[in-house]
Protein backbone atom coordinates (compact mmCIF):
# COMPACT_ATOMS: atom_id res chain seq x y z
CA UNK A 1 0.00 0.00 0.00
CA UNK A 2 2.84 2.41 0.86
CA UNK A 3 4.46 1.81 -2.54
CA UNK A 4 1.15 2.45 -4.30
CA UNK A 5 0.54 5.68 -2.42
CA UNK A 6 4.08 6.83 -3.23
CA UNK A 7 3.50 6.11 -6.90
CA UNK A 8 0.21 8.03 -6.80
CA UNK A 9 2.04 11.08 -5.46
CA UNK A 10 4.84 10.75 -8.05
CA UNK A 11 2.33 10.37 -10.87
CA UNK A 12 0.41 13.41 -9.58
CA UNK A 13 3.62 15.45 -9.64
CA UNK A 14 4.24 14.46 -13.24
CA UNK A 15 0.64 15.33 -14.07
CA UNK A 16 1.17 18.83 -12.66
CA UNK A 17 4.31 19.38 -14.77
CA UNK A 18 2.63 18.09 -17.94
CA UNK A 19 -0.63 19.97 -17.40
CA UNK A 20 1.20 23.23 -16.79
CA UNK A 21 2.91 22.97 -20.16
CA UNK A 22 -0.36 22.85 -22.15
CA UNK A 23 -3.06 24.23 -19.88
CA UNK A 24 -2.39 27.85 -20.84
CA UNK A 25 -2.65 27.31 -24.62
CA UNK A 26 -6.44 27.61 -24.82
CA UNK A 27 -6.35 30.44 -22.26
CA UNK A 28 -3.94 32.60 -24.29
CA UNK A 29 -6.59 34.71 -26.07
CA UNK A 30 -8.27 35.57 -22.74
CA UNK A 31 -4.91 36.22 -21.05
CA UNK A 32 -3.87 38.52 -23.88
CA UNK A 33 -7.11 40.49 -23.73
CA UNK A 34 -7.27 40.59 -19.94
CA UNK A 35 -3.71 41.78 -19.29
CA UNK A 36 -3.07 43.78 -22.46
CA UNK A 37 -0.39 41.61 -24.05
CA UNK A 38 0.73 42.54 -27.55
CA UNK A 39 0.34 39.83 -30.18
CA UNK A 40 4.13 39.43 -30.32
CA UNK A 41 4.68 39.23 -26.54
CA UNK A 42 1.86 36.78 -25.80
CA UNK A 43 4.04 33.83 -26.88
CA UNK A 44 6.20 34.39 -23.78
CA UNK A 45 3.42 33.09 -21.53
CA UNK A 46 4.38 29.70 -22.98
CA UNK A 47 8.01 30.37 -23.89
CA UNK A 48 9.11 31.63 -20.45
CA UNK A 49 8.10 28.27 -18.98
CA UNK A 50 9.88 26.32 -21.73
CA UNK A 51 13.10 28.35 -21.52
CA UNK A 52 13.61 28.08 -17.75
CA UNK A 53 12.50 24.44 -17.58
CA UNK A 54 14.98 23.44 -20.27
CA UNK A 55 17.78 25.54 -18.84
CA UNK A 56 17.60 24.36 -15.23
CA UNK A 57 16.96 20.63 -15.69
CA UNK A 58 20.56 19.45 -15.30
CA UNK A 59 20.93 21.62 -12.21
CA UNK A 60 17.68 20.18 -10.89
CA UNK A 61 18.85 16.64 -11.48
CA UNK A 62 22.15 17.16 -9.70
CA UNK A 63 20.36 18.93 -6.84
CA UNK A 64 18.27 15.81 -6.31
CA UNK A 65 21.45 13.71 -6.09
CA UNK A 66 23.35 16.01 -3.74
CA UNK A 67 20.74 17.84 -1.69
CA UNK A 68 18.30 14.95 -1.41
CA UNK A 69 15.50 13.67 -3.62
CA UNK A 70 12.74 14.20 -1.05
CA UNK A 71 13.97 17.69 -0.14
CA UNK A 72 14.16 18.69 -3.80
CA UNK A 73 10.71 17.24 -4.54
CA UNK A 74 9.03 19.08 -1.66
CA UNK A 75 10.80 22.38 -2.40
CA UNK A 76 9.89 22.17 -6.10
CA UNK A 77 6.22 21.48 -5.37
CA UNK A 78 6.07 24.49 -3.02
CA UNK A 79 7.72 26.69 -5.67
CA UNK A 80 5.00 25.58 -8.07
CA UNK A 81 2.24 26.37 -5.58
CA UNK A 82 3.61 29.84 -4.75
CA UNK A 83 4.21 30.82 -8.39
CA UNK A 84 0.75 29.59 -9.42
CA UNK A 85 -0.92 31.64 -6.70
CA UNK A 86 0.90 34.79 -7.83
CA UNK A 87 0.09 33.99 -11.47
CA UNK A 88 -3.63 33.84 -10.80
CA UNK A 89 -3.43 37.24 -9.08
CA UNK A 90 -1.22 38.85 -11.76
CA UNK A 91 -2.40 42.17 -13.17
CA UNK A 92 0.36 42.91 -15.67
CA UNK A 93 2.11 41.03 -18.53
CA UNK A 94 5.52 41.33 -16.88
CA UNK A 95 4.40 39.68 -13.65
CA UNK A 96 2.73 36.80 -15.48
CA UNK A 97 5.78 36.11 -17.65
CA UNK A 98 7.99 36.16 -14.54
CA UNK A 99 5.60 33.72 -12.83
CA UNK A 100 5.79 31.36 -15.79
CA UNK A 101 9.59 31.49 -15.59
CA UNK A 102 9.48 30.58 -11.89
CA UNK A 103 7.04 27.75 -12.65
CA UNK A 104 9.58 26.51 -15.19
CA UNK A 105 12.28 26.47 -12.51
CA UNK A 106 9.92 24.51 -10.29
CA UNK A 107 9.37 22.05 -13.12
CA UNK A 108 13.11 21.68 -13.72
CA UNK A 109 13.49 20.63 -10.07
CA UNK A 110 10.34 18.51 -9.85
CA UNK A 111 10.73 16.46 -13.03
CA UNK A 112 14.17 14.91 -12.34
CA UNK A 113 13.43 14.57 -8.61
CA UNK A 114 10.27 12.62 -9.43
CA UNK A 115 12.02 10.43 -11.97
CA UNK A 116 15.01 9.71 -9.72
CA UNK A 117 12.66 8.83 -6.83
CA UNK A 118 10.95 6.25 -9.05
CA UNK A 119 14.31 4.86 -10.14
CA UNK A 120 15.51 4.46 -6.55
CA UNK A 121 12.29 3.46 -4.74
CA UNK A 122 11.42 0.73 -7.24
CA UNK A 123 13.87 -2.03 -8.12
CA UNK A 124 15.12 -2.22 -11.70
CA UNK A 125 13.02 -4.65 -13.71
CA UNK A 126 9.23 -5.27 -13.78
CA UNK A 127 8.50 -3.20 -10.64
CA UNK A 128 10.28 -0.12 -11.99
CA UNK A 129 8.87 -0.62 -15.50
CA UNK A 130 5.35 -0.73 -14.06
CA UNK A 131 5.96 2.42 -12.02
CA UNK A 132 7.39 4.21 -15.07
CA UNK A 133 4.33 3.20 -17.09
CA UNK A 134 1.97 4.72 -14.50
CA UNK A 135 4.15 7.83 -14.23
CA UNK A 136 4.28 8.00 -18.03
CA UNK A 137 0.50 7.72 -18.32
CA UNK A 138 0.13 10.71 -16.02
CA UNK A 139 2.67 12.75 -17.99
CA UNK A 140 1.70 11.84 -21.54
CA UNK A 141 -2.00 12.08 -20.74
CA UNK A 142 -1.47 15.39 -18.94
CA UNK A 143 -0.07 16.98 -22.09
CA UNK A 144 -3.45 16.43 -23.75
CA UNK A 145 -5.73 16.77 -20.70
CA UNK A 146 -4.18 20.19 -20.14
CA UNK A 147 -6.03 21.53 -23.15
CA UNK A 148 -9.33 20.01 -22.01
CA UNK A 149 -9.00 21.23 -18.43
CA UNK A 150 -7.87 24.65 -19.63
CA UNK A 151 -10.90 24.99 -21.87
CA UNK A 152 -13.31 24.00 -19.08
CA UNK A 153 -11.71 26.34 -16.53
CA UNK A 154 -11.46 29.34 -18.85
CA UNK A 155 -15.10 29.16 -19.91
CA UNK A 156 -16.36 28.57 -16.36
CA UNK A 157 -14.09 30.74 -14.20
CA UNK A 158 -11.85 32.85 -16.44
CA UNK A 159 -8.13 32.59 -17.23
CA UNK A 160 -6.79 32.99 -13.62
CA UNK A 161 -8.29 29.60 -12.81
CA UNK A 162 -5.67 27.80 -14.91
CA UNK A 163 -3.12 29.01 -12.34
CA UNK A 164 -5.19 28.69 -9.17
CA UNK A 165 -5.95 25.03 -9.91
CA UNK A 166 -2.27 24.17 -9.32
CA UNK A 167 -2.11 25.58 -5.80
CA UNK A 168 -3.97 22.92 -3.77
CA UNK A 169 -2.55 20.09 -5.88
CA UNK A 170 1.06 21.24 -5.50
CA UNK A 171 0.68 21.84 -1.75
CA UNK A 172 -0.91 18.41 -1.39
CA UNK A 173 1.87 16.53 -3.19
CA UNK A 174 4.50 18.43 -1.18
CA UNK A 175 2.94 17.29 2.08
CA UNK A 176 2.36 13.75 0.85
CA UNK A 177 5.90 13.49 -0.49
CA UNK A 178 7.40 14.54 2.83
CA UNK A 179 5.31 11.89 4.59
CA UNK A 180 5.69 8.97 2.17
CA UNK A 181 9.12 9.18 0.56
CA UNK A 182 12.29 7.80 2.19
CA UNK A 183 14.14 10.39 4.28
CA UNK A 184 17.24 11.88 2.68
CA UNK A 185 20.52 10.85 4.22
CA UNK A 186 23.04 13.41 5.47
CA UNK A 187 25.25 15.05 2.87
CA UNK A 188 28.75 13.62 2.73
CA UNK A 189 31.91 15.68 2.51
CA UNK A 190 33.12 13.61 -0.44
CA UNK A 191 30.40 14.93 -2.77
CA UNK A 192 30.28 18.63 -3.49
CA UNK A 193 28.20 20.86 -5.69
CA UNK A 194 30.03 21.99 -8.83
CA UNK A 195 28.83 25.60 -8.62
CA UNK A 196 30.87 26.89 -11.59
CA UNK A 197 29.80 24.02 -13.83
CA UNK A 198 26.18 24.37 -12.71
CA UNK A 199 26.08 28.09 -13.49
CA UNK A 200 27.78 27.63 -16.88
CA UNK A 201 25.51 24.75 -17.92
CA UNK A 202 22.33 26.43 -16.72
CA UNK A 203 23.17 29.74 -18.37
CA UNK A 204 24.30 28.10 -21.62
CA UNK A 205 21.26 25.83 -21.98
CA UNK A 206 18.82 28.58 -20.95
CA UNK A 207 20.23 30.91 -23.61
CA UNK A 208 20.19 28.10 -26.18
CA UNK A 209 16.50 27.38 -25.57
CA UNK A 210 15.79 31.13 -25.60
CA UNK A 211 17.50 31.37 -28.98
CA UNK A 212 15.47 28.49 -30.41
CA UNK A 213 12.20 29.96 -29.15
CA UNK A 214 12.89 33.64 -29.95
CA UNK A 215 14.85 33.57 -33.22
CA UNK A 216 12.15 32.17 -35.56
CA UNK A 217 9.95 35.19 -34.75
CA UNK A 218 12.61 37.91 -34.36
CA UNK A 219 15.02 36.61 -37.03
CA UNK A 220 18.22 34.60 -36.71
CA UNK A 221 20.34 37.68 -37.44
CA UNK A 222 18.61 39.91 -34.89
CA UNK A 223 20.72 41.39 -32.10
CA UNK A 224 19.03 39.27 -29.42
CA UNK A 225 19.55 36.07 -31.42
CA UNK A 226 23.22 36.76 -32.14
CA UNK A 227 24.00 37.78 -28.55
CA UNK A 228 22.18 34.84 -26.98
CA UNK A 229 23.75 32.42 -29.46
CA UNK A 230 27.25 33.73 -28.79
CA UNK A 231 26.84 33.71 -25.03
CA UNK A 232 25.30 30.23 -25.10
CA UNK A 233 28.25 28.84 -27.07
CA UNK A 234 30.73 30.53 -24.73
CA UNK A 235 29.07 29.27 -21.55
CA UNK A 236 28.69 25.72 -22.85
CA UNK A 237 32.35 25.72 -23.91
CA UNK A 238 33.29 26.91 -20.41
CA UNK A 239 31.12 24.16 -18.96
CA UNK A 240 32.98 21.54 -20.99
CA UNK A 241 36.33 22.86 -19.74
CA UNK A 242 35.18 23.07 -16.12
CA UNK A 243 33.82 19.52 -16.19
CA UNK A 244 37.18 18.09 -17.28
CA UNK A 245 38.92 19.76 -14.33
CA UNK A 246 36.35 19.45 -11.55
CA UNK A 247 36.89 16.88 -8.78
CA UNK A 248 33.12 16.38 -8.52
CA UNK A 249 31.60 17.53 -11.85
CA UNK A 250 27.97 18.39 -12.45
CA UNK A 251 27.84 15.56 -15.02
CA UNK A 252 30.22 12.72 -14.11
CA UNK A 253 32.27 11.59 -17.10
CA UNK A 254 31.24 7.97 -16.49
CA UNK A 255 27.73 8.80 -17.68
CA UNK A 256 29.01 9.64 -21.16
CA UNK A 257 30.26 6.06 -21.39
CA UNK A 258 26.75 4.78 -20.65
CA UNK A 259 25.53 4.00 -24.16
CA UNK A 260 21.98 3.29 -23.07
CA UNK A 261 21.66 6.75 -21.54
CA UNK A 262 23.16 8.44 -24.61
CA UNK A 263 20.80 6.52 -26.91
CA UNK A 264 17.85 7.45 -24.70
CA UNK A 265 18.85 11.13 -24.85
CA UNK A 266 18.80 11.01 -28.65
CA UNK A 267 15.40 9.29 -28.66
CA UNK A 268 13.89 11.74 -26.16
CA UNK A 269 15.08 14.71 -28.24
CA UNK A 270 13.50 13.30 -31.40
CA UNK A 271 10.35 12.28 -29.51
CA UNK A 272 9.83 15.80 -28.21
CA UNK A 273 10.61 17.39 -31.58
CA UNK A 274 7.87 15.31 -33.22
CA UNK A 275 5.17 13.91 -30.93
CA UNK A 276 5.26 16.85 -28.50
CA UNK A 277 4.91 19.41 -31.30
CA UNK A 278 1.60 18.01 -32.52
CA UNK A 279 -0.66 19.68 -29.90
CA UNK A 280 0.51 23.10 -31.12
CA UNK A 281 -0.60 22.41 -34.70
CA UNK A 282 -3.78 20.61 -33.66
CA UNK A 283 -4.74 23.59 -31.48
CA UNK A 284 -4.25 25.88 -34.49
CA UNK A 285 -6.33 23.54 -36.64
CA UNK A 286 -9.20 23.20 -34.17
CA UNK A 287 -9.45 26.87 -33.15
CA UNK A 288 -8.32 28.82 -36.21
CA UNK A 289 -9.21 26.57 -39.15
CA UNK A 290 -12.34 24.89 -37.74
CA UNK A 291 -13.41 27.67 -35.36
CA UNK A 292 -13.76 25.52 -32.21
CA UNK A 293 -14.31 27.29 -28.89
CA UNK A 294 -11.81 26.89 -26.03
CA UNK A 295 -14.02 24.21 -24.44
CA UNK A 296 -14.56 22.34 -27.73
CA UNK A 297 -10.83 22.42 -28.42
CA UNK A 298 -10.12 20.96 -25.01
CA UNK A 299 -12.77 18.30 -25.59
CA UNK A 300 -11.16 17.38 -28.91
CA UNK A 301 -7.98 16.48 -27.00
CA UNK A 302 -9.81 14.02 -24.76
CA UNK A 303 -9.43 11.05 -27.12
CA UNK A 304 -5.68 11.63 -27.65
CA UNK A 305 -5.23 11.85 -23.87
CA UNK A 306 -7.02 8.58 -23.17
CA UNK A 307 -5.33 6.70 -26.00
CA UNK A 308 -1.88 7.98 -25.03
CA UNK A 309 -2.44 6.85 -21.45
CA UNK A 310 -3.44 3.41 -22.76
CA UNK A 311 -0.30 3.41 -24.91
CA UNK A 312 1.94 3.81 -21.86
CA UNK A 313 0.44 0.64 -20.37
CA UNK A 314 0.82 -1.19 -23.68
CA UNK A 315 4.46 -0.09 -23.70
CA UNK A 316 5.11 -1.51 -20.23
CA UNK A 317 3.64 -4.89 -21.25
CA UNK A 318 5.48 -4.75 -24.56
CA UNK A 319 8.83 -4.38 -22.80
CA UNK A 320 8.13 -7.54 -20.80
CA UNK A 321 7.09 -9.52 -23.88
CA UNK A 322 9.35 -8.39 -26.73
CA UNK A 323 12.03 -6.19 -25.13
CA UNK A 324 12.44 -2.44 -24.92
CA UNK A 325 14.13 -1.95 -28.33
CA UNK A 326 11.48 -3.80 -30.32
CA UNK A 327 8.73 -2.10 -28.39
CA UNK A 328 10.24 1.33 -29.10
CA UNK A 329 10.50 0.49 -32.80
CA UNK A 330 6.85 -0.59 -32.82
CA UNK A 331 5.78 2.57 -30.99
CA UNK A 332 7.64 4.84 -33.37
CA UNK A 333 6.26 2.96 -36.41
CA UNK A 334 2.69 3.31 -35.09
CA UNK A 335 3.29 7.01 -34.49
CA UNK A 336 4.63 7.60 -38.00
CA UNK A 337 1.67 5.80 -39.57
CA UNK A 338 -0.72 7.79 -37.38
CA UNK A 339 0.84 11.12 -38.36
CA UNK A 340 0.48 10.27 -42.06
CA UNK A 341 -3.18 9.30 -41.55
CA UNK A 342 -3.82 12.48 -39.56
CA UNK A 343 -2.17 14.70 -42.17
CA UNK A 344 -4.38 13.22 -44.89
CA UNK A 345 -7.51 13.80 -42.78
CA UNK A 346 -6.84 17.47 -41.96
CA UNK A 347 -9.20 19.40 -44.24
CA UNK A 348 -11.14 22.62 -44.01
CA UNK A 349 -14.52 20.88 -43.82
CA UNK A 350 -13.76 17.34 -42.59
CA UNK A 351 -15.45 16.04 -39.45
CA UNK A 352 -13.67 15.10 -36.21
CA UNK A 353 -14.33 11.34 -36.62
CA UNK A 354 -12.18 11.39 -39.78
CA UNK A 355 -9.21 12.35 -37.59
CA UNK A 356 -9.69 9.44 -35.17
CA UNK A 357 -7.71 6.70 -37.01
CA UNK A 358 -4.63 8.90 -37.08
CA UNK A 359 -5.18 10.13 -33.52
CA UNK A 360 -5.51 6.57 -32.18
CA UNK A 361 -2.37 5.30 -33.91
CA UNK A 362 -0.44 8.38 -32.81
CA UNK A 363 -1.59 8.08 -29.21
CA UNK A 364 -0.73 4.41 -28.92
CA UNK A 365 2.71 4.98 -30.45
CA UNK A 366 3.37 8.07 -28.35
CA UNK A 367 2.45 6.36 -25.08
CA UNK A 368 4.47 3.22 -25.81
CA UNK A 369 7.56 5.20 -26.85
CA UNK A 370 7.29 7.49 -23.79
CA UNK A 371 7.40 4.57 -21.39
CA UNK A 372 10.21 2.80 -23.23
CA UNK A 373 12.60 5.71 -23.54
CA UNK A 374 12.56 6.38 -19.76
CA UNK A 375 13.15 2.70 -19.04
CA UNK A 376 16.24 2.86 -21.27
CA UNK A 377 17.44 6.10 -19.64
CA UNK A 378 17.31 4.61 -16.13
CA UNK A 379 18.63 1.12 -16.86
CA UNK A 380 22.06 0.39 -15.44
CA UNK A 381 22.55 3.84 -13.87
CA UNK A 382 23.87 3.83 -10.28
CA UNK A 383 21.46 5.19 -7.61
CA UNK A 384 23.75 8.14 -6.81
CA UNK A 385 23.62 9.24 -10.47
CA UNK A 386 19.89 8.78 -11.11
CA UNK A 387 19.12 12.46 -10.58
CA UNK A 388 21.65 13.83 -13.05
CA UNK A 389 20.86 11.03 -15.54
CA UNK A 390 17.20 12.05 -15.35
CA UNK A 391 18.26 15.66 -15.79
CA UNK A 392 20.30 14.84 -18.90
CA UNK A 393 17.49 12.88 -20.53
CA UNK A 394 14.87 15.49 -19.69
CA UNK A 395 17.14 18.32 -20.89
CA UNK A 396 17.40 16.61 -24.27
CA UNK A 397 13.59 16.33 -24.20
CA UNK A 398 13.20 20.09 -23.70
CA UNK A 399 15.89 21.16 -26.16
CA UNK A 400 14.60 18.70 -28.76
CA UNK A 401 11.10 20.09 -28.35
CA UNK A 402 12.30 23.68 -28.74
CA UNK A 403 14.33 22.83 -31.85
CA UNK A 404 11.55 20.75 -33.38
CA UNK A 405 8.77 23.27 -32.83
CA UNK A 406 10.92 26.17 -34.10
CA UNK A 407 11.76 24.27 -37.30
CA UNK A 408 8.19 23.06 -37.83
CA UNK A 409 6.66 26.51 -37.29
CA UNK A 410 9.14 27.97 -39.78
CA UNK A 411 8.38 25.19 -42.25
CA UNK A 412 4.61 25.61 -41.90
CA UNK A 413 4.83 29.37 -42.29
CA UNK A 414 7.09 29.24 -45.33
CA UNK A 415 5.46 26.35 -47.17
CA UNK A 416 1.77 27.25 -46.82
CA UNK A 417 0.26 28.40 -50.10
CA UNK A 418 -2.91 30.23 -51.16
CA UNK A 419 -5.14 32.76 -49.36
CA UNK A 420 -4.50 33.17 -45.59
CA UNK A 421 -6.97 30.48 -44.46
CA UNK A 422 -5.83 27.96 -47.04
CA UNK A 423 -2.17 28.79 -46.44
CA UNK A 424 -2.59 28.11 -42.72
CA UNK A 425 -4.23 24.74 -43.35
CA UNK A 426 -1.62 23.86 -45.96
CA UNK A 427 1.17 24.77 -43.56
CA UNK A 428 -0.34 22.69 -40.75
CA UNK A 429 -0.60 19.65 -43.02
CA UNK A 430 2.99 20.05 -44.20
CA UNK A 431 4.15 20.26 -40.58
CA UNK A 432 2.23 17.09 -39.68
CA UNK A 433 3.76 15.21 -42.63
CA UNK A 434 7.19 16.47 -41.53
CA UNK A 435 6.44 15.11 -38.06
CA UNK A 436 5.58 11.75 -39.65
CA UNK A 437 8.94 11.76 -41.46
CA UNK A 438 10.75 12.63 -38.23
CA UNK A 439 9.07 9.84 -36.29
CA UNK A 440 9.92 7.47 -39.14
CA UNK A 441 13.54 8.51 -38.77
CA UNK A 442 13.17 7.67 -35.09
CA UNK A 443 12.57 4.05 -36.06
CA UNK A 444 16.06 3.95 -37.56
CA UNK A 445 17.52 5.74 -34.55
CA UNK A 446 15.84 3.32 -32.17
CA UNK A 447 17.48 0.39 -33.95
CA UNK A 448 20.76 1.73 -32.54
CA UNK A 449 19.56 0.57 -29.15
CA UNK A 450 20.36 -3.04 -30.13
CA UNK A 451 23.69 -2.86 -28.37
CA UNK A 452 23.01 0.13 -26.16
CA UNK A 453 20.11 -1.04 -24.04
CA UNK A 454 18.99 -4.12 -22.24
CA UNK A 455 16.49 -6.37 -23.94
CA UNK A 456 13.74 -5.81 -21.43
Amino acid sequence: MHARLSLLVLASAQLVVALDYNIVYVALPDIGAGLGFSAHDLQWVVSAYVVTTGGFLMLGGRSADLLGRRRTFVAAALIYASASLVGGLAESPGVLVAVRAVQGIGGSLLFPATLSLINTIYEEGPARNRALAVWGAAGAGGLCFGSLLGGVLVEAFGWPSVFFVNVPVAVGIAGAGRTLFPADGPRTATRRFDVTGALAATGGITLLVFLLVHAPEAGWTSTAALVSGGLSFTLLACFAVVETRSRDPLVPARLFAHRGLLAAMAVTALYSATFSSLPYFLTLYFQTVRGYSAFATGLAFLVPAVVTAIGTQVGERGVARIGVRRMLVAGMALGAAGAVALGLALTGEGSYPLLLPGIVLLGLGQGAAWTGMWIVAASGVAPEDQGVASGLASTSLQVGGAVGLALLVALAGGAGQGPPGEALLSGIRIAVFAIAAGIGGGVLLTLALRRAAPAG
